[in-house]
């Protein structure tokens, strides 16, 4: 498979993949569903939408104050105001092609700030080893908090709790050996891998030696607070989902980051799969469906908007650059 047919691959496919969720989605839906989906997505309160988008600007606004703490032990310190733009910029950009949001940011950084770009993509690098880790957290701390509800949803599909816990079980044996394997091996694959994970764990440990440790740990809490609660506030857009938990929107959040993750922007696949997380609790189809369109449509709109204004407004604001 030539270079350019990789690349073009990974440009069409996720795209194509979202069109085929979202073309899924409709036809599986009956026409007296999607009516009524339709009804609740307008006639939403937009003040929660709103809280939602407030909350998803601090937790951007938050993201640029915490760059800076990254920049600044190399030597710089950027425009916070420049910051906020280069990274509406990046969800902008990742809409349409992957991880190219990355790539920009770190080359729009180079341009109106003089930061060295691999210098600046080397922070972002450290910024999304952060954000797995936190990611993570999220996840595990779901599944504590809603260990019964989850075991129950297997149970419901046919699937042996003793067999998932001896999966489970030998995955982390499997995984052990793998890195015992890697640690001891002098293959060149081997040594690549060992010299990728010790730059994660160096980015990470990094942390810790900076100036402003501690105010980059609450930005990085007050970061994925302000995600969640994207998704806490939505639930009183809709009648049928005011009474749920944070627990259980947590649950709802963790298969939305899936969603985001695997597709450009989680297009198609998000409302689904937090339809489907919501189920669990109770939910109708109807209103889940709901709930993950007003969600993904609310942050998206954000996304596009506050992205193209970055757009106009970067090299504006920056003309002697």
């Amino acid at each position: 498979m030539t270079s350019y047919l990789k690349k073009t691959l990974k440009i069409v496919l996720p795209i194509l993949i979202g069109l085929f969720l979202v073309l899924y989605w409709y036809i599986k839906t009956p026409a007296s569903d999607r009516e009524q989906i339709l009804f609740y997505i307008s006639e939403a309160d937009l003040f929660w939408i709103f809280i939602s988008l407030i909350l998803g600007l601090v937790g951007h606004i938050s993201r640029a104050i915490r760059w800076n703490y990254l920049l600044e032990p190399l030597g710089y310190k950027p425009k916070l105001i420049n910051n906020i733009f280069m990274i509406f910029m990046a969800y902008l950009a990742n809409l349409g092609v992957p991880r190219t949001g990355e790539i920009l940011r770190a080359t729009a950084l180079t341009t109106y700030e003089g930061v060295p770009f691999e210098k600046g993509f080397g922070t972002i690098v450290t910024e999304r080893v952060i954000d797995v880790i936190m990611l993570l957290i999220v996840v595990l701390t779901t599944l504590l908090l809603q260990t019964d509800i989850i075991l129950h949803f297997f149970q419901q599909r046919g699937f042996n709790l003793n067999g998932i816990f001896l999966l489970i079980g030998l995955g982390v044996i499997a995984l052990l050996i793998f890195f015992l394997f890697i640690k001891k091996s002098k293959l060149k694959i081997a040594l690549k891998i060992k010299g990728f994970v010790k730059g994660l764990l160096d980015g990470v440990f990094s942390i810790f030696k900076m100036k402003n440790k501690w105010s980059f740990v609450f930005h990085t809490i007050l970061i994925w607070a302000c995600y969640i609660g994207m998704m806490w506030v939505i639930k009183f857009t809709i009648t049928e989902t005011t009474e749920l938990s944070l627990n259980e929107i947590m649950v709802a959040f963790v298969f939305g980051a899936f969603a985001m993750a695997t597709t450009n922007g989680g297009v198609g696949l998000f409302p689904i799969l937090v339809s489907k997380a919501l189920m669990l609790f109770g939910i109708s189809a109807v209103s889940g469906d709901a709930f993950g369109w007003i969600m993904w449509i609310a942050q998206t709109l954000m996304n596009v908007v506050f992205g193209a204004i970055s757009f106009l407004l970067l090299p504006l604001l920056n003309r002697n650059k």
